[in-house]
């Protein structure tokens, strides 16, 4: 059940506040760990987070987009107020149709804050009123990729601790094929 949120306003009349809804874009192709961290506390800020499965054409797949948004969903059933969907575009099109205000996007290491700042001037070019939020990466996770992760696995390494164990089962399945 979702309760509206009050607020006073002028002369004692209560005025309903709009729902703070932000979007955690990626390809999380899997989704680690450190997505995770990063879905975790960034659901923390908003009243709803839409974690938005996007296609990145410059990468070949492991998952469909399917198969990543379900994992996802499986991966995060702990966070009430998450949502999964999937989309392809325009990343600011895609807030817009879902009345997003802010996107969240996890850092890892200086070379992420150099692509992210420059995406996230693209979107404010776009659109002024979509704001872009930051969030470092936990320092345990600092070395987590998805790229790793899919090396590792194909190389057979180990990947406890670093994808959630759904994921880990699907991956091993994936390259068992």
């Amino acid at each position: 059940m979702d309760i509206p949120a009050f607020r006073i306003v002028e002369n004692n009349a209560w005025k309903e506040l709009t729902k703070l809804i932000g979007i955690c874009p990626g390809s999380f192709d899997p989704i680690t760990n450190g997505h995770i961290d990063i879905i975790e506390r960034g659901s923390k800020l908003v009243d709803k987070l839409i974690v938005a499965v996007c296609e990145n054409p410059n990468k070949k797949g492991l998952f469909t987009m399917e198969e990543r948004a379900e994992l996802i969903r499986q991966s995060t059933t702990h966070i009430k107020n998450v949502e999964v969907s999937s989309f392809s575009g325009l990343l600011n099109e895609f807030v817009k149709a879902q009345n997003g205000q802010i996107i969240i996007r996890g850092l890892r290491a200086l070379t992420d804050f150099e692509y992210e700042f420059q995406r996230a001037l693209f979107s404010k070019y776009l659109d002024d009123d979509i704001e872009t939020v930051f969030i470092m990466t936990n320092n345990r996770y600092s070395f987590l990729s998805s790229t790793g992760v899919r090396e590792l696995a194909y190389f057979d390494g180990k990947l406890d601790g670093l994808v959630p164990p759904v994921v880990q089962e699907a991956i091993l399945k994936k390259y068992k094929k």
